[in-house]
């Protein structure tokens, strides 16, 4: 029954983070509106090997995936539906829905020449993409290294090399930056729950949040895991005793964060942790600390930092 209980509670999480931008469906227990734009943004135009012209019509289906696109200086002919701000370039794009379901009938009405999503959608949305015959490229912004990549590609592919290889220089200058702050310091250990309305995950160093924690400097409580997520043990997770705890909350952030205060308020067990008694944890902001890597990795960094190493 118990067991049940967690299959149903999982099952919920994963249908609420994929909302938010998507993420893997892959997870273990420890231990044993569509509103529509008036008209497209323009189409990009890149040249072929030899040297014709062709015309590229992308539409970017998560909030990530444009913020990119708009720092590249590409246009978009559709975006995601999204309560978030989308950069002006595209305030005439069509909008398609939500990222993990965008509508198809929009989609294929804007005759796209590439559909751009995320990996961590690549399971639910590429036999989707592939009946209505549009191409999909699904990015991996599952770590800061993986969008570096990603848009250094991007850059290839729509003619924007040098902008996207500047792009992804300032995240190694920030990188080696953090890298000479924490020299010779004691590492400190760290929890990251990641939590929607009714429920939380504990967070692996493969997930965004896990890797942005390692670079900058904390040592992640669960170790030797390969997927991104695992349903939370508080009786195994005391035993590790982190330092620090980090609560990232996403879907509905307000509700979320009194949701984690009832559960550390209710649940006796918190206060033995060495990180609730020495007041170290930490409400993580969603527009930093997404479920997907994005363009605010920098500032995540800097606000991880002070929360590591106060």
């Amino acid at each position: 029954m118990k067991q049940f209980l967690w299959t149903i509670i999982i099952a919920a999480l994963m249908v609420a983070l994929a909302g938010c931008g998507g993420i893997k469906s892959d997870v273990k227990t420890i231990n044993n509106e569509q509103a529509k734009g008036q008209t497209a943004v323009g189409n990009e135009k890149k040249t072929d090997e030899e040297g014709e012209e062709q015309e590229h019509r992308v539409i970017a289906t998560t909030v990530a995936v444009t913020q990119i696109m708009d720092a590249l200086g590409v246009d978009l002919v559709g975006i995601p539906t999204s309560v978030k701000s989308l950069p002006e370039r595209y305030k005439t794009a069509t909008k398609v829905g939500n990222p993990m379901s965008p509508d198809m009938e929009l989609v294929k009405s804007l005759k796209p020449t590439e559909v751009l999503s995320v990996t961590t959608l690549k399971y639910d949305l590429e036999p989707v993409f592939e009946n209505v015959g549009v191409k999909a490229n699904f990015l991996d912004l599952t770590s800061l290294a993986d969008m570096q990549a990603a848009i250094i590609e991007l850059g290839k592919t729509y003619g924007k090399e040098a902008k996207a290889n500047e792009i992804a220089a300032g995240y190694d200058e920030k990188i080696a930056e953090m890298a000479n702050k924490m020299e010779g310091k004691q590492k400190p250990t760290v929890l990251i729950l990641l939590g929607v309305p009714g429920s939380y995950l504990v967070a692996t160093e493969n997930s965004y949040i896990g890797d942005l924690v390692k670079l900058a400097g904390g040592v992640n409580i669960v170790q030797g895991e390969t997927v991104e997520y695992l349903a939370s043990n508080t009786e195994y997770l005391q035993q590790a005793n982190p330092d620090v705890i980090l609560r990232a909350a996403h879907g509905m952030p307000e509700e979320v964060i009194k949701m984690f205060d009832k559960e550390f308020k209710k649940n006796d067990i918190w206060k033995h942790f060495n990180a609730v008694q020495n007041d170290r944890v930490y409400d993580l902001e969603e527009a930093l600390f997404g479920t997907t890597a994005s363009l605010a990795a920098n500032e995540a960094m800097d606000a991880l930092m002070e929360m590591l190493y106060p």
